[in-house]
């Protein structure tokens, strides 16, 4: 499977607008719709894609990237990520977030940071898989958890 972050363009963008996740999940996630208004409120910062797979828009991910920001642990975060609802289970999360990271990387990011809910199982399981590790640091209501791409 071919996974990529595409930019949003006309094409794809009433296709990520359509993307649910399930009820239960909803609690963890704004809808991209909210996703889209509170990164163009962060102007310059936020970069919203369309995940892709074999150019199936299967996801939508919103990155932070803020290269003048004081404190360089705080400067890459994944702010919002999501699988459609229907085609979770299938590794597209998983396929996914390594864009992510590769992407990140590709920007010169020493670490990724993002936060969720303590009770959100799935998504924790994944990140960490994936090397995220807690901080101990809490963002509201969430935990924050921190990748290290200088040990790499």
């Amino acid at each position: 499977m071919k996974t990529e972050l595409v930019s949003l363009s006309e094409k794809n963008l009433g296709q990520c607008l359509s993307l649910k996740v399930s009820k239960e999940q909803a609690q963890y996630i704004s809808s991209v719709e909210d996703s889209l208004r509170a990164a163009e409120e962060e102007g310059s910062i936020a970069r919203p894609f369309a995940i892709c797979a074999d150019g199936r828009v299967v996801g939508f991910t919103v990155l932070v990237l803020d290269e003048a920001y004081e404190d360089p642990n705080d400067r890459y975060w994944l702010w919002k990520f999501m699988i459609d609802e229907n085609l979770q289970g299938k590794g597209y999360g998983t396929a996914a977030l390594q864009e992510v990271i590769r992407y990140f990387k590709e920007h010169g990011a020493g670490y990724i940071r993002l936060s969720t809910k303590e009770t959100n199982r799935g998504a924790l399981s994944m990140y960490r898989k994936a090397g995220f590790r807690d901080t101990g640091e809490m963002n509201d209501e969430e935990i924050v958890l921190q990748l290290d791409l200088t040990e790499e």
